[in-house]
């Protein structure tokens, strides 16, 4: 059986949400980060970088959120959450997974730990304002892609839109939300309306407006 290591509210919640929309059997295994649990011997035999999460499939260890996802919706082809390979959207599809993983949850890593980015502890107010800023500007850009959607795929649901709503949830503690833009508020409305994303927030006790 397919294993999700994850911690309530981390990176692992997009992939958590994914497995409940395939519908297929999976395994939480909670990693404590109040103990420490990410960086201990066990865990870091499936992930050498300690983050969180870990899929291990039929004794392999995946990491990477983007992996993660690429990874089970091709797997489980049939839920059609993925273009198939030779499909037009597939390369919008690649372009999205890469984009939210590289232009968003990296800037989010600078916004939550800013000390990690300087030498001086007394910059990392700055640090942390300034991946705040990128990150609004970011959304900014995705809203105006986005249009009237209905998904990022235009007519099309897909993982990628799972994958923004995680960074939508991040970004409710920003000084400007990115819900306050109509488009991605309006986006965010419609992938919170489905049962499997309901089913996962319930279970890991997060509320989002």
């Amino acid at each position: 059986m397919i294993e999700l290591h994850y911690y309530p509210g981390n990176a692992s919640l997009f992939p958590h949400i994914l497995l409940r929309e395939l519908g297929c059997p999976f395994e939480l295994k909670l990693v404590d980060r109040t103990q420490g649990a990410q960086t201990s011997a066990a865990y870091l035999k499936l992930n050498p970088n300690g983050k969180i999460p870990v899929l291990v499939d039929d004794g392999e260890a995946i990491f990477e959120t983007a992996a993660i996802g690429l990874y089970l919706a091709d797997k489980f082809a049939g839920a059609g959450l993925a273009p198939a390979p030779g499909n037009a959207q597939r390369a919008a599809y690649y372009r999205w997974m890469v984009h939210l993983s590289n232009a968003l949850q990296a800037e989010y890593r600078a916004w939550y730990y800013p000390h990690e980015f300087v030498d001086d502890p007394a910059l990392a107010p700055h640090a942390k304002a300034a991946a705040g800023d990128r990150l609004m500007a970011g959304f900014e850009r995705i809203a105006a892609q986005l249009g009237t959607g209905p998904w990022l795929l235009g007519e099309r649901f897909s993982a990628a839109d799972l994958y923004l709503l995680m960074m939508l949830i991040w970004g409710y503690q920003l000084p400007r939300t990115p819900i306050e833009l109509p488009e991605l508020r309006a986006h965010a409305e419609r992938v919170l309306a489905r049962p499997a994303v309901q089913a996962t927030l319930a279970f890991e006790e997060i509320t989002f407006p």
